[in-house]
């Protein structure tokens, strides 16, 4: 009884471990490469703050957009003084008046207005170079999401290779493990000497580290991956794209070249940013033009110094005026800082030729890898079909006892060397075409 007791409390313990351990286990995400690109997006914070700089670029604009427009301030103020003694005079009528009088406490509002009406060009140069630093900006954005979504790609599909090798060495391991088998059993019937037994372990320890190392580089692309869709890290991911689809052949060089121009928005960012320096040499050459402003108030103040004879009174007054400034003289410095918009707008323009030179070598570069991706995996399918031919004729001399067992051996090395060189090989031309779609800015 207590033994039957016994094994019922085992088995319900058993039971409820197996169960937790049911319950840890997480459910892979199924995830294609664009729904990892679009959720790359949502989430990514690089480009968020790339987003964020874009959009205090337009808040830029919108400050250059207001500064020619009137300013209206309302102003008060109080002020203590110290004693004085007043100033009186007599009057015809024998009664004296005060003209200043000893007023310790000073009062005054004041409704002001400030009107720039002509700046010699500057303000509506400051606002063009802002909006095109605001569209440069936007460019920003876009080559950040165009990075993203590479960066997206080169982690998907290292997962999917990193899934293909684990395949691969698992299928390999199980050979193994039954050659293993069919050795020993020879070793006991007496046709393969005990040597043979230990190679065909040597050989399965080796497979067995390396399906332990791949299982670890696809966790850890995994998690590199789920970092960039803003999932949790051990939050497994089956990719869903699979490495069986041919590459598009690609177009000619100059093609390439001339779609790359027009698309890159790395190149339009250079070029609002050469636009937005022009600009800031035409803002230093401003400085020498006169500007023309409009100036205007209405004081109510307790005295008010404008009104004589003084009063400890609330009185208004009024003004407007018109202010020109003409800078005739000022040491040198309009010049040198036209002339440093000017060295900063040719280091930008060189450096869209640096770009435009490195665009050319970067599309050819691409084409050539992606031209030689169907080449390369014809040659990973030969590769694949000729080792597993070769092993399963090795296979069939050594049961047939005219083969050894390094023969053997180096016969499943090859197959599972060519397996794996055929998941990278369609790897590295999927990564090519993503590199490729980068480089012409699509």
């Amino acid at each position: 009884m207590r033994t039957s007791l016994l094994v019922f409390l085992v088995v319900l313990v058993l039971d409820a471990l197996g169960s937790g351990a049911a319950a840890q286990v997480v459910a892979p995400t199924r995830l294609s490469l664009d729904e990892a690109r679009m959720r790359a997006v949502e989430a990514s914070h690089r480009l968020a703050e790339a987003r964020s700089r874009a959009e205090a670029a337009e808040d830029a604009v919108a400050v250059r957009e207001a500064s020619d427009r009137p300013i209206v301030a309302l102003q008060g103020s109080y002020a203590r003084t110290n004693h004085v003694t007043e100033f009186v005079v007599p009057t015809p009528t024998g009664r004296s008046r005060v003209l200043y009088p000893d007023a310790p406490d000073n009062y005054r509002t004041r409704l002001d207005l400030q009107w720039p009406i002509y700046s010699g060009g500057r303000t509506g140069a400051l606002e063009r170079a802002a909006r095109a630093e605001a569209s440069a900006a936007s460019a920003d954005v876009a080559a950040a999401r165009a990075d993203l979504r590479l960066e997206v790609t080169r982690a998907f599909w290292a997962l999917v290779t990193a899934r293909a090798t684990v395949d691969v060495l698992t299928r390999s391991l199980t050979r193994s493990g039954a050659h293993l088998r069919d050795v020993g059993a020879r070793l006991k019937a007496g046709v393969v000497p005990p040597n043979e037994v230990a190679s065909a372990e040597a050989q399965q320890s080796r497979q067995r580290m390396l399906l332990v190392e791949a299982q670890n580089q696809q966790a850890v692309v995994s998690a590199e991956l789920a970092r960039l869709i803003g999932a949790d890290l051990l939050q497994p991911i089956e990719p869903v794209e699979v490495l069986d689809l041919p590459p598009a052949p690609p177009m000619p060089l100059a093609s390439l070249v001339a779609e790359a121009r027009a698309m890159r928005n790395e190149r339009r960012s250079l070029e609002h940013r050469i636009q937005a320096a022009d600009l800031q040499r035409t803002i230093a050459e401003a400085g020498r033009r006169p500007t023309v402003a409009v100036t205007g108030g209405v004081d109510y103040a307790r005295p008010n110094l404008r009104i004589f004879p003084i009063a400890e009174q609330w009185n208004d007054s009024w003004e407007a005026a018109v202010a020109v400034r003409w800078p005739l003289w000022d040491g040198d410095r309009t010049r040198t800082e036209a002339a440093q918009a000017g060295r900063v707008a040719d280091a930008a323009r060189q450096r869209l030729a640096e770009f435009d030179s490195v665009l050319a070598l970067e599309l050819q570069q691409r084409r050539l890898e992606l031209d030689s991706g169907p080449a390369a995996i014809a040659a990973a399918d030969d590769a694949v079909r000729a080792a597993g031919e070769a092993g399963r004729v090795v296979t069939e001399r050594y049961r047939a006892g005219v083969a050894t067992e390094t023969e053997v051996l180096d016969a499943e090395v090859a197959l599972l060397q060519a397996e794996l060189d055929r998941a990278r090989t369609f790897a590295g031309v999927r990564l090519a075409e993503a590199r490729l779609e980068r480089a012409l800015g699509r």
